[in-house]
């Protein structure tokens, strides 16, 4: 899960493959063993640049999109501390307060991704990088035309402050994946040299490299700990514009932004305002999407997708449904357990609990048979374990066999399939069975935990809309005499419950990158089941994962992480920390027929704001141009 160049669903906003390498570009290595100390515009993990020092613009972008126009919508991910239901921060980047999405807007940073490329970064701020020969320390050559809104100069001062300052005291998704860097030095105005301590993985640099670059001089003056609606001083492209609290917030394009004609957001960044819009239930806001007063939306409700986009305006093609394909890897999304609850230590217990959910069922009457079902924590990648461990995995298995489950070393596990009734009492009686190992026991119609009180689980949301999902799911749970729950709380109530981890049950997304970084450490690991507001909710805690974690994040070649991700999944599926739900491979995407927007979709990421554009005639035709 992410930094703003990792991008997730809260995250978020749920990747294979390398990058083609186009030949007649030069090929630049982004290993820090390649070419050491000389200057390079882009760093990669495992690999060459697809993207030569000359490169223009990315091949996903339009270099002559026209500039100007409105986008307004509902943000389909986001990061940190941010909030898609409310706000009362335009502090983005620490775990209080809640914060509007596309705050990352206002802020630039060293580097920032190619999103054709697994992890390719190319230089923002950074005009060059040079890389030590022993990889752990990289020098950053500032470009000295980059200038705060104010017009002051931004400096290698700002960056090293600004980067420690995250690590001491930034959102526990950044401070705590960001340990390894050691110090930032300043060598002159434009030049900042950042140490590594020597156990850092090959990502962390990057993922440094993508962090927001605040001013001192403003930081200085205000808190950075404390959430405030004072529209901070950034640099990038955008910056805080009219808002109102918990209604909407819209970023002004800057028009001398200074890095307007850089290549890396050449045809970028064209609209004059992005406008997200905030509502307590995203039925309203589909409402509101119907009469025109936002003018795009992804739809995550297969139900409205199937059968709610018949309104006048649909019929007259004023607005269009649009599907783009998703190459990233979906992640997981599922119903993650609290392993932290005394209750549901028994892995036993956690097992039964996704033989009550009737996917096949579900799948049919409520999403219109438009998902898949979730098996794997790298779903929809070649990361996903499949079938018997090859030798290449068992090697790294093997030296934890006696703090593993044996079924690791079996057929990765697979959620059980239903008759498709709904009810699957053949299910029933397997999770039944296993509660009863766990040594669960029936008394009137209520099931008893070991220590003789009633078995109750709260299920955490914040949004209606998954009441109607939950309750058949509730229902199955309850002919097993558990006392299931579904518990509806405000936006800022649920986030610091999960920032807490004070809940049973709750729902969540977690989005890859093709090449795994330091967040999978405050996914999976057990430094961040103790931290608050990591990503970790399931409280997973547990050596071999931890060892795994290391091994994918010290891989020399992407094959060697592939093996290790594959490991690392057969470890988690055996946990039964979740109860996994559904992808699919595809965003779900409707407009008001008014926007351009490249022919080639990115593989790894879905910008829209960032790369289409108001088709003036377009907009003309339909009555939104102006």
């Amino acid at each position: 899960m992410s930094v703003f160049t990792t991008p997730s669903r809260r995250q978020l906003l749920k990747l294979t493959g390398a990058a083609a390498v186009t030949a007649s570009l030069p090929l630049v290595h982004g290993t820090a063993h390649a070419s050491a100390g000389s200057p390079r515009h882009g760093l990669s993990v495992f690999g060459d640049l697809k993207y030569g020092p000359d490169f223009t613009h990315f091949d996903y972008a339009n270099p002559d999109a026209p500039k100007g126009g409105t986008f307004i919508f509902q943000a389909p991910y986001w990061y940190y501390n941010q909030n898609t239901l409310t706000y009362n921060t335009f502090n983005s980047f620490i775990l209080k307060g809640d914060a509007p999405p596309r705050m990352e807007l206002c802020f630039d940073t060293l580097m920032v991704r190619a999103y054709d490329e697994p992890d390719a970064m190319y230089g923002l701020l950074a005009e060059t990088v040079e890389v030590s020969e022993d990889g752990n320390t990289y020098t950053f050559n500032l470009r000295p035309e980059a200038r705060f809104h104010d017009g002051s100069k931004l400096t290698a001062e700002d960056v090293a402050f600004s980067l420690m300052l995250l690590k001491g005291d930034g959102h526990p998704q950044i401070s705590q994946n960001i340990q390894e860097l050691e110090d930032a030095e300043i060598l002159d105005e434009y030049r900042v040299a950042l140490q590594f301590s020597g156990k850092q993985s090959r990502q962390l640099p990057l993922l440094v490299a993508g962090l927001p670059i605040f001013s001192k001089r403003y930081y200085t003056a205000y808190d950075f700990k404390q959430s405030t609606l004072t529209s901070p001083l950034s640099s990038g492209p955008f910056k805080v514009g009219r808002h109102a609290v918990g209604r909407f917030v819209e970023y002004h394009r800057v028009q001398d932004y200074w890095g307007n004609d850089l290549p890396v957001l050449k045809g970028q960044k064209n609209f004059d305002v992005v406008r997200v819009e905030f509502f307590r239930e995203r039925q309203i806001g589909f409402e509101a999407f119907k009469k025109g007063e936002m003018t795009y939306r992804e739809e995550f409700s297969s139900k409205i997708w199937a059968t709610e986009y018949n309104f006048p305006a649909v019929q007259d093609k004023r607005v269009v449904k649009k599907e783009f394909p998703d190459g990233r890897p979906s992640g997981a999304q599922g119903w993650f357990i609290n392993t932290r609850r005394e209750k549901f230590k028994d892995p036993r217990v956690r097992r039964a609990l996704s033989y009550a959910f009737d996917f096949e069922w579900s799948n049919k009457n409520l999403f219109y048979d438009l998902y898949q079902r979730t098996e794997s924590f790298f779903e929809n990648s070649d990361m996903k374990a499949e079938g018997m461990p090859g030798d290449d995995e068992l090697a790294l298995l093997e030296p934890y066999r006696s703090q593993l489950s044996e079924s690791v070393f079996e057929t990765a596990y697979l959620q059980p399939v239903s008759d498709g009734s709904g009810a699957d009492r053949s299910l029933l009686r397997q999770a039944s069975a296993l509660l009863q190992d766990a040594g669960f026991t029936r008394s009137g119609g209520k099931l008893l935990g070991p220590d003789g009180r009633p078995f109750a689980i709260e299920f955490l949301n914040n949004t209606k809309a998954f009441e109607r999902i939950i309750n058949p799911y509730l229902k199955n749970l309850q002919r097993l005499g558990i006392d299931a729950s579904f518990r509806l709380v405000d936006a800022a109530q649920y986030q610091s419950r999960l920032n807490d981890y004070d809940f049973d049950i709750c729902s969540r997304r977690y989005s890859l990158n093709a090449t795994l970084s330091e967040s999978i450490r405050t996914s999976w690991g057990s430094e961040a089941a103790g931290t608050p507001g990591t990503f970790n909710i399931a409280g997973i805690s547990d050596p071999v994962v931890d060892a795994l974690i290391d091994k994918a994040l010290e891989a020399d070649t992407r094959a060697e992480m592939v093996v290790a991700a594959r490991a690392l999944d057969r470890v988690l599926r055996s946990g039964h920390y979740w109860v996994p739900q559904w992808f699919k491979p595809v965003h779900n995407v409707a407009v008001w027929d008014m926007f351009g927007h490249p022919e080639v979709t990115p593989r790894y990421f879905f910008p829209v704001e960032d790369l289409w554009w108001i088709d003036q005639e377009k907009a003309e035709k339909i009555g939104k141009a102006g």
